[in-house]
């Protein structure tokens, strides 16, 4: 069997780095240890497939060396990613990609002039469907019902993990990094460490959530650990914390078992809906976008726009508000 060739045809000047770099100095290594735990494997795949797609499938993140990469190549990873992915896949992977030239720049691999010419190619564009849905209250009581009328541990834990996500809109991976120590039994509040992008915040349960938290808590214990941990097939409760992915099962479950409810069978729906059903009330109530962006964690209120899922119904009430003013007396003619 031949050898792979080492350079990509398109390219004809080799792109492998010809001498390993140190972590500290390596501009992958450095970008990835910026992101969150959770985005540093997805950014990474991206960087590898890009590496990839650039030397006919010889390089990685961390062999390429993206120093000098020109626009020839960024335009042309741009129009593969553009053919090959979804808008939003191929702008997160090109994101990854300057976010590595910006820390070459940084770490002085690459001059000024060279890194403005190479990331200067725009995003995809993309069709703004709406992701996802908002849950209907029926939906939640449904949910909550079939938990409350669980007598096991994980009856009131799973009730206790549905109030967290409806009530706080919080995502699954910031849910189950909760310490019993962040939360305040008093008050509701709770203290969210490390979120998206490295970012703590302050949520609150509702008041008509806490009693279901302190019911899990009179199960759980009052040691500490995470708030949402694990229980076993024997039904003991192990006080470790459970894994992003596990959110999902549960809820999947839990919406099984609605089906053989009188309430019958919802509609598919994804842990995060329960984040764009907290957004898309919070905005329907009247509070500013402002404070909901704070709330829900985003590092942008364009974001959190993008969570609404009122509907036309509601821009036709607020339409209805405005008031034309007419004069008292209107003369036809």
């Amino acid at each position: 069997m031949p050898d792979p060739p080492l350079i990509n045809p398109l390219f004809p000047i080799p792109l492998a780095l010809k001498t390993p770099l140190a972590l500290t100095e390596h501009p992958v290594c450095v970008y990835l240890s910026r992101l969150s735990p959770g985005s540093r494997r997805t950014m990474r795949n991206s960087l590898d497939a890009i590496a990839r797609l650039l030397t006919d499938g010889v390089c990685d993140a961390l062999t390429l060396n993206w120093s000098i990469l020109t626009y020839q190549h960024t335009a042309s990873i741009r129009s593969v990613l553009q053919e090959n992915y979804k808008p939003t896949t191929a702008n997160k992977m090109l994101s990854a990609l300057r976010g590595v030239l910006k820390e070459a720049l940084r770490l002085n691999l690459i001059d000024a002039k060279a890194y403005a010419t190479a990331v200067d190619f725009d995003n995809i564009p993309q069709k703004h469907e709406l992701r996802g849905r908002a849950l209907t209250n029926e939906e939640i009581k449904a949910l909550l019902s079939v938990c409350l009328s669980d007598p096991s541990p994980a009856g009131f834990r799973d009730a206790a993990l549905i109030v967290l996500l409806r009530g706080t809109g919080i995502r699954r991976a910031e849910a189950v990094e909760i310490k019993l120590s962040d939360f305040d039994p008093n008050s509701g509040a709770i203290h969210i460490k490390g979120g998206k992008g490295e970012k703590d915040r302050t949520v609150y349960v509702p008041e008509s959530g806490i009693p279901t938290i302190h019911n899990w808590l009179e199960i759980r214990g009052k040691e500490p650990g995470h708030l949402i941990c694990h229980i076993n097939r024997g039904g003991r409760i192990v006080l470790r914390g459970l894994k992003p992915p596990a959110v999902g099962r549960i809820l999947e479950k839990r919406a099984s078992e609605v089906a053989l409810t009188p309430a019958g069978k919802l509609l598919p729906f994804s842990s995060h809906d329960f984040r764009r059903t907290f957004v898309t009330e919070l905005l329907d109530n009247g509070v500013d976008v402002s404070t909901v962006q704070k709330l829900a964690g985003h590092a942008d209120v364009s974001t959190t726009v993008r969570y609404d899922r009122r509907g036309e119904e509601t821009k036709r009430k607020a339409a209805q508000t405005i008031a034309i003013p007419f004069p008292t007396k209107q003369t036809v003619t």
